[in-house]
């Protein structure tokens, strides 16, 4: 076992051992790593006593990850294990442990504990159960791999057609990646089991949860912003942003409340918002607008990478982001974004799904 693995096996014991070290009618005794049951391995056996109640028999399992499709693997090896112990329970243990997985392992009666300390084990009369602890276990590479602007352009064009089955190299070349970038995407959503394969290839099953997910990793902070002030109206300013299109000039596009005015209109604004491929400041010095530090009534956005625009199409002639990426920069505007971005989750993306 390399040492990284020795040190999870560890830690897991540790974390297991906390959880009834605070129930003082139980006592869990750890016997030997790495127990050998039929063809497979299961990592730690315990014997946990249960005052008035007899002893138990506590199966570990422990995992890298805690998304679903290594939870279900989890669940169905400490199924076989049990079969060779008598009275035995199985606990599963990773770093972290979404929310969905914990469902998971409710239902198959497998309790859970995560390094964080977060846990629910239920067996005979014990009931334990902790939520909350700030988990600094987060899968934060995997949410930096899957929300990666690269991988962003492929999560961009499965949210387009979610019902469409792709095969990866026709996934690849729509989302302008290279076959192994697809390759990965497609394997993060399969472990949240977001993911449906099919003779035709695979599709999205579970858009509503890549979009809360994504929206919560999502950081408009990472384009440029520039704010203007300008002397037209709303309406002449977003259509001077959308001649820019006309003119070849610069690759334009309205987005957040200018966008979802267009597509679900609910809340009045003040401030116009686009993405822009050129620089921002020679986009407004062409138009006329002056560039402020405040009070400005513009704000041009350049891009971290041009999968913003993937999607994007002309209402009234005005060119505006995809629903998706509307409702990414309104969740991320504190001023009523949340608002907007709910009508348009139910007016227009979710009538799509």
């Amino acid at each position: 076992m390399k040492q990284n693995e020795q040190e999870l096996l560890s830690q897991a014991s540790d974390a297991v051992a906390q959880c009834f070290a605070e129930v003082p009618f139980c006592t869990l005794k750890w016997g030997q790593r790495e127990v050998r049951v039929g063809a497979g391995q299961v990592d730690r056996v315990g014997k946990l006593r249960i005052e008035g109640r007899g002893e138990r028999t506590v199966l570990m399992e422990v995992k890298k990850s805690g998304q679903p499709r290594n939870v279900r693997e989890a669940i169905l090896a400490l199924s076989k294990y049990r079969a060779s112990f008598k009275n035995a329970y199985g606990i599963l243990v990773a770093p972290f442990i979404s929310d969905e997985s914990a469902e998971i392992l409710a239902e198959e009666d497998v309790g859970y504990v995560d390094l964080a300390g977060n846990c629910r084990i239920c067996l005979d009369k014990v009931y334990i159960r902790k939520e909350g602890n700030s988990n600094k276990f987060t899968e934060k590479r995997d949410l930096r791999s899957l929300y990666s602007p690269k991988a962003e352009r492929v999560l961009r064009i499965l949210m387009l057609q979610p019902k469409k089955p792709w095969l990866l190299k026709p996934l690849a070349e729509a989302a302008g990646v290279s076959l192994g970038q697809a390759s990965n995407v497609k394997k993060l959503l399969a472990a949240r089991e977001w993911l449906c394969p099919g003779e035709a290839g695979f599709s999205l099953t579970r858009p509503k949860a890549l979009l809360d997910e994504w929206s919560n990793a999502y950081r408009s902070s990472r384009n440029s912003s520039t704010e203007f002030y300008a002397m037209q109206s709303l309406d002449d300013v977003e259509r001077a942003i959308a001649g820019e299109n006309e003119t070849k000039q610069s690759s334009a596009a309205l987005t957040a409340f200018s966008a979802a005015a267009r597509l679900a209109p609910v809340v009045r604004y003040q401030r116009v918002a686009a993405f822009v491929s050129e620089p921002s400041d020679a986009v407004a010095s062409r138009l006329g607008w002056k560039r402020v530090t405040s009070g400005g009534n513009v704000t041009l956005l350049q891009p971290y990478d041009e999968g913003v625009f993937i999607g994007a199409k002309k209402v009234d002639g005005i060119q505006i982001v995809s629903p998706v990426q509307a409702y990414l920069d309104l969740q991320a505007n504190p001023s009523r974004g949340a608002e907007a971005a709910e009508a348009l989750l139910r007016e227009v993306l979710e009538p799509s799904w």
